[in-house]
């Protein structure tokens, strides 16, 4: 595990403190450290990348009809670039997405958008053809007549899909037909593994000796060392104090460390660090769930199936996403299921953090009750069952993937966001919505600091980001990331399996997209 009892001696370089291990600090400390940055990366929970839901790449954003359609392409280029950096954590599979009986759209309304990213698709493969990583462009989408679908459920299940028309036997087997309108939308988006990203994200850093990760560690307090003009507000600060104390017994005492640059990746609690350094702003919080069931009767590997809704009605999408061994995590986007009444707050003039409702941060420190989580995933599973009956018989495990998630300012629909830097006192705090967006925040940062003159512009790794980010693969290959994330699972109480991925289909995928890398 990345924590140690032992400090990490401080390092007479240039140092960057990044305050939170998920998806963003783990990335961007790949990404700084790569430089010769000595990169201290601090995270409260005892492994990194341990935070909200998690498990669909969003490449392209299909899964969300409300957002524009230059997001979606930005969604596309950021998914592509985070496959490239962690390619182990994917799960090579598609994505079905069917609009209901009962819906005012149409499937017809999704296609120009689908043309827009195949295109988007096409000219990033003509930039840099190792972004071809997603499939053909030609095959980015297909469509499935009632017709085909018939056919289809009268062939075998094929133990391991090969074509789409493969992974599309079950589908045309268990999803009501007679519930959804056609053509039926099939999407090279594939599934993304928190278990693997954060084993890939461990491995990595623990293979950089300019990495120094504290898990299971507290920040106590942030406060400027070398401050000009901080009374007033053309002030700046060329240092920070990180005040720390790990939980390594009743006898731990808090260390500090001096930093030349401050990086805020706490997720949902960036308002906290946002209060101590005097930044004011306005964000707001969502509390977010999905479910794990066990579904036996499914007969083999089937695609991600999302039916579409209305966010936050009874009605609202639903989302059933496939991991191996039977187990499946189950979205529903209603106030009873994934959403909750009372679990998107706002911040205050009085501070720049939201504040939760108490039994929300219960279950993000503590777990879910027993209760509620049992009625919850049961609810789940009859939302999901209205449209694949058969999976009426799935069964709960007692657990699910949960957490707070951040929305920069007072849209609650954004889905792309990135950074903001305050350059006068060399601090950013990253706001990534979706995970895929932490390159890019990891890009501007490495910008920020370059033009603070704390890192060599010329050096090789600035000049090609991509350097680093294949160098941990040299030494990692499926089979270590597989015995970490198997162990992480363990470790939160989740199925084992549900950190494995499908190795046949996904190794072949790898194939091209590793061979001139490592």
């Amino acid at each position: 595990m990345t924590h140690s009892t032992n400090k990490k001696p401080v390092h007479s370089g240039k140092r960057v403190g990044i305050l939170g291990g998920g998806t963003a600090g783990a990335t961007i400390a790949i990404r700084l450290a790569a430089l010769g940055l000595e990169t201290y990366l601090f995270e409260k929970n005892k492994s990194l990348i341990d935070g909200p839901p998690m498990c669909h790449l969003h490449a392209g954003g299909n899964l969300y009809r409300e957002i524009p359609d230059e997001d979606c392409v930005a969604l596309l280029k950021q998914c592509i670039d985070i496959l490239r950096l962690y390619p182990y954590t994917i799960d090579v599979r598609p994505t079905v997405f069917a609009v209901p009986t009962r819906d005012e759209g149409l499937p017809e309304d999704l296609l120009p958008r689908l043309d827009i990213l195949t295109d988007a698709y096409r000219d990033l493969i003509s930039q840099d053809s190792n972004n071809k990583v997603l499939g053909e462009p030609e095959n980015y989408y297909q469509l499935y007549s009632h017709e085909q679908l018939t056919e289809l459920a009268e062939r075998e299940q094929v133990t391991v899909p090969s074509t789409v028309d493969e992974w599309m036997i079950p589908v045309a087997k268990y999803l009501d037909l007679s519930k959804v309108k056609f053509p039926l939308i099939v999407v090279q988006e594939y599934g993304w593994n928190i278990f693997r990203l954060a084993a890939s994200a461990q491995l990595a850093l623990e293979g950089d000796e300019h990495a120094h990760v504290f898990t299971d560690t507290q920040v106590k307090q942030v406060l400027p060392v070398d401050c000009e003009n901080c009374s007033n507000a053309d002030h700046h600060v060329t240092k920070w104090r990180i005040d720390y104390q790990q939980a390594a017994g009743s006898d731990s005492v808090s260390e500090s460390i001096e930093v030349d640059y401050l990086i805020n990746a706490c997720g949902f609690r960036t308002g906290v660090i946002d209060d101590m350094v005097g930044v004011k702003v306005t964000r707001m919080v969502e509390f977010k769930s999905s479910y794990i069931t066990h579904w036996e009767d499914n007969g083999g590997q089937i695609p991600e199936i999302i039916v579409y809704g209305n966010r936050g009605t009874p009605a609202g999408m639903a989302q059933l996403t496939p991991y191996p061994g039977g187990y499946f995590q189950i979205h529903g986007m209603s106030k009873f299921i994934t959403l909750f009444d009372d679990g998107l707050v706002a911040s205050s003039q009085d501070s720049a953090q939201p504040e939760l409702p108490q039994q929300y941060v219960h279950y993000i420190e503590e777990g879910w009750d027993k209760a509620p989580l049992q009625a919850r995933s049961q609810q789940a599973i009859n939302h999901i069952a209205e449209f694949v009956p058969t999976f009426h018989s799935a069964r709960t495990v007692g657990n699910a993937l949960y957490g707070g998630q951040q929305i920069p300012g007072q849209d609650d629909t954004l889905r792309v966001a990135d950074v903001s830097l305050y350059s006068n006192i060399r601090y950013a705090r990253a706001e990534n919505v979706k995970a895929s967006s932490t390159l890019i925040a990891a890009d501007q940062i490495v910008d920020e600091l370059t033009a603070l003159g704390l890192i060599d512009n010329d050096t090789p790794a600035n000049r090609n980001r991509y350097a680093h980010e294949w160098s941990y693969l040299v030494h990692n290959n499926s089979l270590g990331i597989d015995k970490v994330a198997r162990m992480l699972a363990e470790e939160r109480g989740f199925p084992p399996a549900m950190a494995d991925v499908n190795h046949g289909i996904r190794e072949k995928a790898l194939d091209n997209l590793l061979s001139d890398k490592t």
